[in-house]
């Protein structure tokens, strides 16, 4: 399981909850301007406020997609409240919802619906599902893959193992290497729903965790893989398809149709700290700039929205 666990001055990492009351309400909007109540807010002025006496531990565990937005806003949140320390791991949307379904987390972060993972519908109704942000995902190659745009079809050909040079697809004379996530990731599983119809891929080499992904794209002629936006960069190319850019417009249209929630799941009874991190997480501080910034989608910038089974509805 990857882990961070450093100083509180570089990262120790986060991931939040939102209080029983959102609970009900269902979708949670990413704008910043609601809190538990469904009243305007600031929570980052309520989180100054409380900073005095408010202490804990948060731990996070699950999707390595929504790490880099739970590290930063944890950063943020613990100057704020000296008290609190909050700290994140990987290991995947699986291990996420496994853990805090168990009680063993404060967070279970998760790129997936809990009724994807979870069989006992009991188990879901234990959790609050706080839905924070948009990720938009995407294949990614190579630098030296002589391809910028693959079609959907041929997209899903290189995963099935139907094709396994980039000559057939329109690119250069160069040998497929396909880079998988493991099993029970999130981000495999939103790929796989939207790219293969929901079908597994062929078996390929898998790497647990995103940042490892980036690294082995990188270094490996002919590679391709898929990742979250946020961990776009130049040391690998992402990948149009059928024309379509991977780009934030994009995915809240569903013109780019590979993307998902950031399930933050907490117990229904969660802590002090712990709502009060998800306060800091739906306010302003956090929604107004370091969503964007960190390559992630408000919710409230959405013009479609999407259930458990998959359907998407426009709004």
């Amino acid at each position: 399981m990857q882990e961070k666990n450093v100083s509180r001055r570089t990262f120790l990492g986060a991931a939040g909850v939102m209080t029983a009351a959102v609970a009900g309400m269902g979708l949670v909007g990413c704008g910043g301007n609601s809190s538990s109540d469904g009243s305007a807010s600031s929570s980052s002025s309520a989180s100054s406020s409380a900073s005095a006496e408010l202490s804990g531990s948060i731990t996070a565990v699950g999707s390595t997609a929504l790490q880099p937005l739970c590290e930063a806003a944890a950063e943020l949140f613990m100057e704020e409240n000296p008290g609190v320390q909050v700290t994140v791991q990987g290991g995947g949307s699986g291990t996420g919802i496994t853990q805090i379904v168990q009680g063993a987390v404060q967070i279970g972060n998760s790129d997936v619906f809990a009724e994807e993972k979870v069989e006992n519908a009991s188990d879901v109704e234990k959790i609050t599902d706080n839905r924070v942000c948009i990720v938009g995902m995407g294949p990614v190659v190579n630098p030296d893959v002589q391809l910028d745009d693959i079609s959907l079809a041929d997209l899903a050909r290189i995963f099935k193992g139907e094709v396994t040079n980039w000559s057939e697809v329109g690119g250069n004379d160069e040998a497929i290497v396909v880079i998988n996530r493991q099993a029970g990731s999130g981000t495999r599983a939103v790929f796989e729903a939207a790219v293969l119809g929901g079908e597994e891929s062929a078996t390929f080499q898998e790497q647990d965790s995103s940042g490892t992904v980036v690294q082995m794209v990188s270094q490996t002629p002919g590679a391709i893989s898929y990742l979250a936006f946020s961990y776009f960069s130049d040391s690998i190319k992402a990948l149009s398809v059928d024309g379509v850019a991977p780009e934030a417009a994009n995915v809240e249209d569903n013109s780019w149709t590979i993307w998902a929630y950031e399930h933050m799941y907490t117990a229904k009874d969660a802590d002090e700290a712990t709502q009060a991190f998800i306060e800091f997480m739906m306010g302003e501080e956090v929604q107004g700039s370091l969503v964007e910034e960190n390559g992630y989608i408000p919710v409230s910038g959405m013009k479609v929205e999407k259930d458990a089974e998959g359907t998407v509805t426009e709004l």
